[in-house]
């Protein structure tokens, strides 16, 4: 088993629904969704180039997938995000943006915003010591040796590479895409998302989200709401 702390927005906001949609995974649920109309690719392709965000579900990363530490227990974990949650207020990203990530799209902010920086380093060290160290293989699988030497010095100390100034906000909507298609993913995606897009983006709550066995689609075990959400 498997935990993960992700910002998503509550299971019925229109973005999550959205989000769902296009992924043809509902997190919250566990079903598929209904794709509807694509207009501009077919849906072989769209099921291909959503696949690995399908299984993760519609998120953003604070605190990545970890093994629970020797002596912590789901239980434990369940009652620190609530008190975390509990004393931490709401706020909103000014705007967020369908943009590219090099080769994959998410929604990303318009610009970088502090306070979400500094939220997400407090989620990343709150819940620190619910996180077994990283097995060999574990490590391997992040190819440190493409990664910079902040990166790898946050993937042996923290679990993952992108924390504090490595940070960088996203919720995942695509694979990588060849520069040759990238034109017409991001058309599709500027429909899609066009309620969205330029928009502010409510930092609500946290999704404890749950991967029972490797390789198994994580699910949100529960949602828990930021003061004044």
């Amino acid at each position: 088993m498997r935990y993960a702390i992700y910002f998503t927005p509550p299971a019925d906001d229109p973005l999550t629904v959205a989000a769902a949609t296009w992924l043809k995974r509902d997190a919250f649920s566990g079903r598929n969704a209904d794709l509807g109309d694509l207009e501009g690719i077919d849906e072989d392709e769209q099921h291909l180039i959503t696949e690995e965000p399908r299984r993760y579900g519609f998120h953003a990363t604070l605190k990545a997938p970890f093994e629970l530490a020797t002596g912590q227990s789901e239980a434990d974990l369940l009652a620190a995000l609530q008190a975390f949650c509990g004393r931490e207020f709401s706020f909103a990203l000014p705007s967020a943006v369908v943009g590219q990530l090099g080769p994959f799209f998410a929604i990303i902010p318009g610009a970088t915003h502090p306070p979400l920086q500094d939220f997400a380093a407090r989620v990343v060290e709150e819940f620190e010591p619910f996180r077994a160290p990283l097995s060999d293989a574990d490590i391997a699988r992040r190819n440190p040796d493409r990664l910079g030497a902040t990166q790898r010095e946050n993937l042996l100390r923290w679990g993952y590479p992108h924390v504090f100034d490595a940070f960088r906000f996203h919720m995942t909507l695509t694979g990588p895409i060849v520069p040759e298609r990238s034109a017409t993913i991001a058309g599709v995606l500027d429909r899609r998302f066009s309620a969205f897009n330029q928009k502010p983006l409510a930092i609500s709550g946290l999704g404890l989200f749950v991967e029972t066995q490797r390789g198994a689609p994580f699910t949100v075990h529960s949602w828990h709401p930021l003061i004044g959400a």
